[in-house]
C-alpha cells in the first residue's frame, strides 16, 4: 500500500464539489519521460466549470526536439470528471494507479519556438494524429495538503504530487504505435486559480528510476526548497538555489544548476540540460503570463542520470 503524507484522504484523488468561486479550478497534470527514447511530454486538464470551459494541454517532445502540441478550451458544465477535448483521466485506484488517454489532432512543430506567436504557429504548422495511452503507477507516497476556504490562496489552495512509473503506447502522426516505458510526476490541485495571482517561479521535477525522484520549487530568483522521493519516504531539501543559463536575448532557459542542502545537512548538486523546449503563455485581463516548459535531462552529483520537466513561470512585471 502506498503511503499518504499530509492531511489527505484517498478520495482526494477524485474531483471535488464545485466551489463557489467564479475562478474555481480543479486540474490534474501528468508528465512522462522515456529515457531509452529521449522522448517525453505532459498532459494537463483544468476544469473551470463556473466559467464554462476546461483548459486542456498536451505535448510530446521527440528526440530531435520537435513536438506534437495541442491546447484547447472545450466547453464543460460540471466538475464530475476530467474528460474534455479528447483528453480523459481515469482514477483506477486512488493514490496508486491512473490512466491518461488523449486521442485527437495536434500541431506538429519542427521548431516548438514557433509558439512564441501562437496565432501564427497554429496557422503555419500541420495538424497530425496524436494518441497518448498511458498508465501511471505510484513509486512513492502521495503528498500535499488540503487548504481552507478563505485562506487567500488564489493559485493552488489544495495540492498533491506523486512520483510515478509510466507505461503504455503513443501514436504519432501516421506512424505505428510506439511502446513507452519510463517515469514521471503527477500533480493535482483544486480551488480558485488565476495564473496571474502567483509570483514568478521555477518548478523542477525529475525521476532517476523507481527509488529516487525529486521536486524543487523556487521563486523567480531561483531560491526555494524541495524534496527527494527515496522509495516510500520523502527527504526534504531545506534550501535550494538555481543558477540558470538562458538562450541569448530570451527568457528561455537552456541549462541549470541546483545547489541543495538537505534536512540532514548533506549538500547535493543537480545539473539540468533542456532537451526540448516550448514557450507557452496564459492570457487574462490583458496580462500575458509566460510559462516556459523544458524536457530536461538531469545529472546528480554522483553521476546518476534522470529525466523530467523544468517549468519557468514569469509574470510580465518581473520578466
Amino acid at each position: 500500500m502506498v503511503s499518504i503524507i499530509g492531511n489527505l484522504k484517498p478520495e482526494d484523488d477524485y474531483t471535488h464539489e464545485l466551489g463557489p468561486e467564479p475562478n474555481f479550478n480543479e486540474s490534474v497534470y501528468f508528465n512522462f519521460f522515456d529515457p531509452s527514447q529521449n522522448r517525453g511530454g505532459f498532459v494537463r486538464i483544468g476544469n473551470r466549470a463556473n466559467e464554462g470551459y476546461a483548459e486542456m494541454t498536451v505535448i510530446v517532445w521527440n528526440p530531435d526536439g520537435s513536438a506534437y502540441f495541442n491546447y484547447a478550451k472545450p466547453d464543460i458544465t460540471h466538475n464530475d470528471a476530467w474528460d474534455a477535448g479528447g483528453l480523459s483521466i481515469e482514477i483506477v485506484k486512488p493514490a496508486e494507479r491512473v490512466k491518461t488517454r488523449y486521442e485527437g489532432k495536434a500541431l506538429f512543430m519542427a521548431n516548438p519556438l514557433d509558439m512564441q506567436d501562437p496565432g501564427k504557429a497554429f496557422k503555419s504548422n500541420p495538424r497530425e494524429k496524436l494518441v497518448i495511452d498511458l498508465e501511471h503507477t505510484a513509486v512513492g507516497p502521495l503528498y500535499g495538503h488540503v487548504g481552507e476556504p478563505g485562506d487567500g490562496n488564489e493559485f493552488a489552495r489544495s495540492h498533491t504530487e506523486q512520483h510515478m512509473r509510466v507505461s503504455g503506447q503513443l501514436t504519432l502522426g501516421d506512424g505505428a504505435r510506439i511502446a513507452f516505458s519510463g517515469w514521471g510526476l503527477r500533480d493535482h490541485s483544486w480551488g480558485p486559480r488565476f495564473w496571474q495571482a502567483t509570483p514568478s517561479y521555477r518548478w523542477l521535477t525529475g525521476n532517476f528510476g523507481d527509488a529516487l525522484g525529486m521536486v524543487v520549487t523556487t521563486n523567480g530568483d531561483g531560491i526555494g526548497r524541495g524534496l527527494f522521493q527515496t522509495g516510500d519516504a520523502l527527504l526534504r531539501i531545506e534550501s535550494a538555489q538555481i543558477q540558470t543559463e538562458y538562450r541569448p536575448g530570451t527568457q528561455f532557459h537552456n541549462r541549470l544548476t541546483v545547489d541543495c542542502t538537505l534536512e540532514d545537512g548533506t549538500e547535493r548538486q543537480i545539473t539540468g540540460q533542456v532537451m526540448g523546449y516550448i514557450p507557452l503563455r496564459n492570457r487574462r485581463g490583458g496580462q500575458n503570463t509566460h510559462v516556459g516548459e523544458g524536457m530536461t535531462q538531469y545529472t546528480l552529483d554522483d553521476g546518476r542520470i534522470g529525466y523530467g520537466l523544468s517549468e519557468y513561470l514569469n509574470q510580465p512585471k518581473e520578466a
